[in-house]
């Protein structure tokens, strides 16, 4: 993998920052998060027609066939952006699952293509009650090609037109349903997030449901994770950037006893560890998305990119915070505002403590390093 971006990625990447950073200062952001919706459909429209929906869906559904690095470059201008448009919660992940199901091809076209003009938006209804990342346990049941049961985290489930559902079949089998938002039996209760963004509690009573393929959808669920859990990493990244440069400014231009804040020595070195823990979590974030990119990322090479990106993120966000003082909890400052998306992202797919443990558990899979 080439480390530096190429032509093409980094149009895309400026392309996504023009209409993302001249959309969303704080003020902008304050006003349309507040918004029932939570997010500006004018924004949706202009990235619907840049072709930015339909990014990674293969071209003959209505896309453009990119892969994970220009998602991770698209992804890292939404988290410094803070856009809370719902691009890889009601684009990315359903339409990946839908994608990469067993799906008719005429479902494929016809979800896909509405998902990546922007005239529909859908939702992964999968998290249940005691859930906890990696053991998903997936009860809510299938009868008759009905589906009952509760998903009460559904990201953006509240905006969505159609449901992609995780359900077990008579057999006990995990399959993927597609539901209608609005189909008899479903019932949703919207709330808001701490990051300001949107989920759903969604509550299906023998609503129907169409099967995408026949066969068991764990490997197809656990593969879109690891690409959301890239996705949600490189968006970390971008959120951590822009908060380290916050506070570099906030540094220079801040003064106490009539010098600038900047020429503490205790300050500059908790600035540079700040530093260092966003190049680490760049690094891993890289990694993740090579090893995808190539083919050879497995669960375990999401919790390591995982588990530095949510240590950096806490250094990061708790450093920004301290160090702007007073204003860093404000709401009409940004910082706070990266803060809690940052930790919203690293309670997402596994927190530190669930990574950590999970790295913990294949100590025994490798052999003894020894120096002779």
């Amino acid at each position: 993998m080439d480390f530096e971006l190429s032509d093409e990625q980094i149009m895309l990447r400026d392309t996504v920052r023009d209409v993302l950073a001249k959309t969303y200062d704080i003020e902008t952001l304050r006003a349309v998060t507040d918004t029932p919706l939570g997010w500006s459909r004018d924004v949706w429209k202009s990235l619907a027609e840049i072709g930015l929906l339909g990014l990674v869906f293969d071209e003959a559904h209505g896309g453009f066939g990119a892969g994970i690095e220009e998602l991770s470059a698209v992804m890292s201008e939404f988290g410094a952006s803070l856009a809370p448009e719902p691009f890889l919660d009601s684009v990315v992940v359903p339409g990946l699952l839908i994608e990469r199901s067993g799906a008719d091809t005429s479902v494929k076209e016809e979800v896909l293509g509405a998902l990546a003009s922007g005239e529909r938006l859908a939702a992964f209804a999968h998290l249940e009650q005691g859930d906890r990342w990696p053991s998903y346990a997936v009860a809510t049941a299938v009868r008759d090609g009905k589906i009952s049961g509760t998903k009460p985290l559904v990201p953006h489930g509240d905006c969505a037109d159609v449901l992609v559902v995780s359900a077990r079949d008579a057999d006990g089998a995990v399959g993927l349903y597609l539901v209608e938002a609005d189909a008899p039996g479903v019932v949703r209760t919207a709330y808001r997030t701490h990051d300001r963004r949107r989920g759903a509690q969604i509550t299906f009573s023998d609503a129907p449901g169409i099967r995408l393929g026949d066969a068991a959808a764990d490997s197809v669920i656990d593969d879109v994770a690891l690409i959301e859990q890239s996705a949600l990493c490189a968006e970390a990244v971008g959120a951590m950037t822009k908060s380290l440069g916050l506070t570099t400014e906030y540094l220079k231009s801040r003064k106490q006893f009539g010098v600038p804040l900047a020429t503490f020595q205790a300050l500059t070195h908790r600035a540079a560890d700040m530093y260092v823990a966003l190049e680490l979590a760049s690094s891993m974030s890289l990694y993740l998305t090579a090893a995808l990119n190539d083919g050879s990322a497995e669960e375990i090479t999401g919790s390591r990119a995982k588990l530095q990106i949510c240590r950096s993120g806490r250094l990061i966000g708790q450093e920004a915070v301290q160090m702007h003082g007073g204003i860093g909890v404000t709401a009409e400052y940004p910082v706070a505002h990266y803060v809690s998306r940052l930790t919203a992202i690293a309670h997402t797919l596994g927190d530190a403590d669930a990574h950590l443990t999970e790295l913990s558990s294949h100590l025994g899979d490798w052999d003894m390093v020894t120096v002779g």
